[in-house]
């Protein structure tokens, strides 16, 4: 018998995004489907940071996609990293389009029955997002856009 797919909950923000109503919504998620709520969840926050690679001051970020597989992608991602830590149910909320620094461009959250696993697999798929996930970076400084060549792990 196959396991069961967790509970996955995907959107791609072409606008600000409140990640905490955001996360307080999934979670709101699980007692409105009956289910017990997980005994362990582990949440990440992301917000764009006001300086480039480089340390110049950043005015944007600008992050494209290619929309339907970017949303594939990530769902596969999701999925194999739930298998691997036998993750509940998953949360992915990420920005797309022109980003500020100080906005919140990414939420990751997992819910797992033991601590663990929640923080393994949170962290497993936020470096996945950052690395394996199909979005081009260009960061904005001085009215010029530089795309990002390549992502490190931290």
């Amino acid at each position: 018998m196959a396991d069961p797919q967790p509970d996955l909950v995907l959107q791609l923000h072409p606008e600000r995004f409140d990640p905490l109503a955001a996360l307080a919504d999934w979670q709101r998620g699980f007692a409105a489907r009956g289910a017990e709520a997980p005994a362990a969840e582990a949440h990440f926050i992301g917000r764009v940071r006001g300086r480039t690679a480089s340390g110049a001051p950043l005015e944007a970020l600008e992050l494209e996609h290619y929309p339907g597989m970017t949303e594939a992608q990530i769902e596969r991602i999701a999925a194999a990293i739930s298998r691997r830590h036998g993750l509940l149910a998953l949360r992915v909320d990420h920005r797309v389009g022109r980003v500020l620094p100080g906005e919140a461009i990414v939420l990751v959250a997992v819910a797992a029955d033991r601590r663990g696993p929640a923080q393994r697999g949170g962290q497993e798929l936020l470096e996945a997002l950052k690395h394996d996930a199909p979005f081009w970076k260009r960061e904005w400084c001085g009215g010029v856009g530089t795309w990002v060549e390549g992502n490190t792990a931290y």
